[in-house]
């Protein structure tokens, strides 16, 4: 009894560190090469850089608060918005009053910093994702917003409201998620419109 059960031991042991190397090691090994032959921008995080330095990527949300670029959803990283390394949404529940606070404190701010908007102002503005890092709005989102984007940057409504639908991403495969906007790469997108015509 006591060898068969060593022999069984020996069996499961050995198992354990083949699955372990190949699943451990050689797997991700493969992946990652084929990953990086085939999708080399998008496996290291789809990184924009400019003059050589990376400043963000099209996964993270950025915090803008200038007038004349497009914000995103609001953040529930701890340490400060959109803090990578502490992904977290709020966990409150809808009904809890300390969110039904916070979405009334964003309705205030987006309300005063867009004073030419009567309509309502799109859920995604004034809730965080589960992540609290999403780097994307609603096209419903960025319209609210154009207003105050063509005023800050002296452009016409009608060329911001151009780049949005440039940018509109519309639903994967045309069945999952929703139509959506990339914050970080509007806002590259309106830099650029900008630096052409000054």
């Amino acid at each position: 009894m006591v060898t068969f059960i060593v022999s069984q031991f020996k069996i499961v042991v050995r198992v354990v560190i083949l699955f372990s190397i190949l699943t451990g090691i050689i797997y991700p090994f493969v992946i990652t090469g084929i990953a990086q032959l085939l999708f080399p921008w998008r496996s290291n995080g789809s990184m924009i850089t400019h003059q050589g330095k990376p400043i963000g990527s099209l996964l993270i949300g950025q915090y803008f608060t200038q007038d004349k670029y497009f914000w995103g959803r609001p953040s529930a990283t701890s340490r400060f918005p959109y803090d990578s390394e502490y992904s977290s949404g709020s966990n409150l529940a809808l009904t809890n009053p300390l969110q039904i606070q916070h979405v009334k404190t964003q309705v205030d701010h987006w309300k005063a910093s867009n004073p030419e908007q009567n309509g309502l102002i799109p859920m995604d503005l004034v809730t965080a994702s589960a992540s609290g890092l999403d780097p994307e709005i609603s096209p419903a989102g960025a319209y609210y917003q154009v207003s105050r984007i063509a005023k800050a940057r002296k452009l016409s409504e009608t060329e911001v409201n151009n780049l949005i639908q440039r940018l509109r991403k519309k639903r994967t495969f045309l069945i999952f998620g929703e139509p959506r906007i990339n914050v970080f790469e509007l806002n590259l997108l309106l830099e650029h419109l900008n630096s052409k015509t000054e």
